[in-house]
């Protein structure tokens, strides 16, 4: 097998008259009687080939080529025929014709053809990933989440950040999600944690006095999944002492900006916008605003403070609002049937309905139309109503009322195709509350992690007698397109601070001596004011890739039930590896 000369896709007019070695997969083979053609594809694209039967012994190797069979070819590079050009491939206006043919390997027929948009289930293309990865589209994000990770690694090394790695065998954090949890052979009954996030080792580190810490960190949880999250996933991760968070924030600008320019040749504009939490939820209904479209949520609970209509004056009686959005100029678009089918969707956020009315010819009509027309005025002005407009209304707890049309919101813009799906639209989501309250476990948690800073006027908040809950923190989240890309906060570095903040959430002195000692200690050895920021490499990936599902730029990933169909993980153990964990299994039963 001689070297090769250039990639398939490589192969242009510059190539005419020349010999070219070229490796690579059949694609497929069209057998024309005393003229075969193949196609041959590597990750740079595909060339077409031309057997002739001028050489019997070549043509015979041909007539024997299938699609997958790996080959080495050696032949002359010419112009097609000016109806044979193909305009759609960067190699369509030249073939090569074969001098000589090795087969290098064969292939048993592929369980899905190695093309982009093939309909086969995504169970398929997991179980044989190896194949799956030869598909254009595969090798294409793949290739887009290593260029994300070189232009990272040498934006960071640029501006003086030093590449540490943390161990991935650590101690069982009690905070966020549930730890993956590894057993140790040499002290039986104990148990290494995987890392949800090195998020403490890297505060030490700024104890240590490394400056400015990067690291590329492979992290854990055991979370049920859906399309943008996965057991074990990568972050950008940046911690630095002595900087602001609006420096914090100027840096990873620029490191995103960086990442644009590099992967998709786009010049961001900097900086992003700023919107504080408050405002996003008021006037988006999410933590993670798309900001690429309007239709933004508006409260009008004063408008209906004294409405006959007990739906919503309920609502506000009880503390709650009364919200709506406008769909401009598509209420003709909308049945009954359409809006039912989003009463239905609403309902899995907490909402009992959702009332609508649509504005024509400078009136209101729908089923409350009725209800609200001493309000209509009002109703109009504020809204800046238009015919053909339509206007959806919840009114609930604010909690429930945000959720609710916050994700109606970014399902109407997508159905709507309300934005360019080409745009990249950051922007910092900055002041986060310190704490948020979990419906699911009942309890006020973190809303970033307990190592956050206060803001310097709501520490006092984290005294006794007061409210913690009331405290803003130094907290901030990077979003792109309606995605939270990244998160980050100043630490606290004073071990004061860090015990009350702990003792808001239920720690008592022995737990957080026996969970976060080291930290503790740590904090009373001069440790610097410090803060930083990860970025989910696998999101960014995945976004600047266009794919909605970040298994997609993955190599190996796992399915939405957490076990990956290739080599069949999770899987039982023997009863002798147990023995030596000294672990019992209670129902070993297939």
């Amino acid at each position: 097998m001689e070297k090769r000369t250039d990639y398939c896709g490589n192969i242009d007019e510059n190539y005419l008259g020349k010999t070219v070695s070229l490796d690579g997969w059949v694609q497929r083979r069209r057998d024309l009687g005393g003229l075969i053609f193949a196609d041959l594809r590597d990750y740079k694209g595909i060339v077409q080939l031309v057997f002739n039967n001028d050489d019997s012994e070549i043509f015979a190797k041909a007539e024997t080529l299938r699609s997958e069979y790996v080959i080495n070819a050696i032949g002359t590079v010419r112009s097609r025929g000016p109806k044979a050009v193909n305009p759609n491939m960067k190699t369509g206006k030249v073939e090569v014709v074969v001098e000589k043919l090795e087969i290098l390997n064969k292939s048993k027929t592929p369980p899905f053809e190695i093309a982009d948009n093939i309909d086969t289930t995504e169970e398929t293309k997991l179980k044989y990933r190896y194949l799956d990865f030869r598909r254009p589209v595969m090798q294409k994000a793949l290739r887009t989440r290593a260029q994300i990770k070189h232009s990272v690694n040498e934006y960071l090394y640029d501006n003086g950040f030093i590449d540490i790695e943390t161990p991935n065998l650590g101690k069982s954090s009690p905070e966020g999600a549930r730890d993956y949890l590894v057993p140790s052979r040499v002290y039986p009954g104990s148990f290494y944690a995987l890392p949800q996030s090195p998020q403490l080792f890297k505060q030490l580190l700024m104890v240590g006095g490394f400056d400015r810490y990067f690291q590329l960190a492979h992290c854990f949880r055991d979370e049920d999944l859906r399309g943008d999250r996965q057991p074990e996933f990568t972050q950008i991760d940046l911690e630095t002492s002595f900087m602001s968070a609006e420096e914090i924030q100027t840096v990873t600008e620029g490191l995103i900006a960086r990442v644009m320019k590099d992967e998709k040749g786009i010049d961001v504009k900097l900086p992003f916008p700023r919107i504080e939490w408050d405002d996003a939820m008021a006037r988006y209904g999410s933590d993670k605003p798309d900001i690429r479209f309007g239709m933004e949520l508006q409260d009008l609970s004063d408008i209906f403070a004294d409405s006959e209509f007990k739906v919503f004056k309920g609502a506000i009686d009880n503390g709650g609002q009364v919200k709506a959005i406008v769909v401009k100029n598509n209420a003709d678009k909308y049945s009954r049937k359409n809006i039912d089918a989003y009463t239905e969707y609403i309902k899995r956020f907490g909402a009992k309905g959702l009332a609508w009315v649509k504005y024509n010819d400078d009136k209101l009509t729908g089923p409350v139309a009725k209800f609200i027309t001493s309000h209509e005025d009002k109703l109009v002005e504020r809204l800046s109503l238009e015919n053909n407009d339509l206007v959806l209304f919840v009114a609930d707890r604010k909690k429930v009322v945000d959720d609710a049309l916050g994700y109606l919101r970014t399902d109407i813009a997508k159905d709507l195709n309300l934005y360019d799906p080409n745009e990249f639209a950051f922007t910092w989501v900055v002041n986060w509350p310190l704490f948020e309250y979990d419906e699911g476990i009942q309890r006020w948690t973190a809303a970033h992690h307990p190592f956050t800073m206060p803001n310097e006027e709501d520490v006092h908040y984290l005294n006794d007698g007061e409210d913690p809950h009331k405290a803003y923190a130094q907290s901030y989240d990077i979003v792109l397109n309606g995605y939270e890309l990244g998160g980050g906060s100043i630490r606290i570095h004073d071990r004061e601070i860090q015990e009350k903040m702990l003792k808001a959430l239920d720690f008592t002195p022995e737990r957080t001596n026996a969970e976060f000692g080291y930290l503790m200690d740590a904090l009373t050895y001069g440790c610097p004011p410090h803060g930083g920021l990860a970025i989910g490499l696998d999101r960014f990936a995945m976004l600047l890739s266009g794919k909605d599902n970040i298994r997609d730029v993955i190599a190996f990933p796992k399915n939405s039930n957490a076990t990956e169909p290739m080599t069949h993980a999770p899987a039982r153990v023997s009863k002798e590896q147990l023995a030596e964990l000294g672990i019992e299994v209670a129902d070993e039963k297939e």
